[in-house]
């Protein structure tokens, strides 16, 4: 008999495979009571991984909520690459390197031996999955309450962790931007975020386009305390001009065409 949290699992899988599925489908396939599913599709929702509509349920993220990470990290694929490779500009060899849990941040990951010897610092279990085992990448992988949304370990613990390091550098992403303001959908991914800002020398943060004009329900921070604020070229020349008019330093990251 498959446990509840193994069905919940599965059915996860099928909608961020799908990206939205009827509830009369979730239903059929697996062969479980409509009242059964409402109570998984409840649960997901309740953990942020779904969303949950008039008959249906969708993995599309809102201002709240993101999607699981496995879902995350197949959106935008080509930004999210183009702006890895930017980053790397700002790492030097030796350096101690942190990086948030972010989809973004993730993309730099595969990156880094290329740059060693490095000290790598994350909270993110897929990143540490990549180097963990590369010689010459001192890896200290941050300790807390595990979180299977973002893939990542949060909380105070992994505050508490951050508080007793220091970082040359500092690479992270937000979840949304309005203004000059970057925004995170959740209290305790923004609580480790900001002690990671105030951990680290210098601060890179790297969002796609998509991510401004829109906002999310925690202030993270304001983009003129970052470094570089490093985003793809769908950024409008004007809302370019008018963040650099207000001390951004921005830099637009062009896409190539296909």
């Amino acid at each position: 008999m498959i446990k509840a949290d193994e069905r919940r699992e599965e059915i996860a899988d099928y909608v961020i495979k799908f990206g939205q599925v009827r509830i009369d489908d979730l239903v059929e396939h697996f062969g479980v009571s409509r009242m059964t599913i409402h109570r998984h599709i409840d649960q997901l929702a309740h953990q942020g991984v779904l969303r949950k509509l008039h008959g249906a349920v969708t993995v599309q993220p809102s201002g709240l909520y993101e999607s699981a990470f496995r879902y995350r990290v197949t959106v935008g694929r080509s930004e999210k690459d183009a702006l890895a490779h930017a980053a790397l500009d700002y790492i030097e060899a030796g350096q101690a390197v942190m990086l948030d849990d972010s989809t973004t941040a993730n993309a730099i990951a595969p990156l880094l031996p290329d740059i060693k010897p490095l000290t790598v610092i994350t909270n993110s279990v897929a990143t540490a999955a990549l180097l963990t085992n590369v010689d010459d990448i001192d890896f200290i992988c941050l300790g807390g309450q595990y979180h299977r949304t973002y893939n990542a370990y949060i909380g105070i613990v992994c505050e508490n962790a951050v508080a007793q390091l220091r970082a040359n550098l500092l690479i992270c992403s937000a979840s949304a931007i309005s203004g000059t303001t970057a925004f995170i959908q959740d209290q305790h991914v923004v609580r480790v975020k900001q002690a990671m800002v105030a951990a680290s020398t210098k601060r890179i943060l790297v969002v796609d386009h998509s991510k401004f004009d829109k906002v999310a329900l925690h202030v993270f921070d304001d983009l003129t305390r970052f470094d570089a604020v490093l985003t793809t070229d769908g950024v409008s020349d004007a809302q370019a001009q008018k963040l650099e008019q207000a001390g951004v330093k921005l830099r637009i990251v062009k896409m190539t065409k296909p």
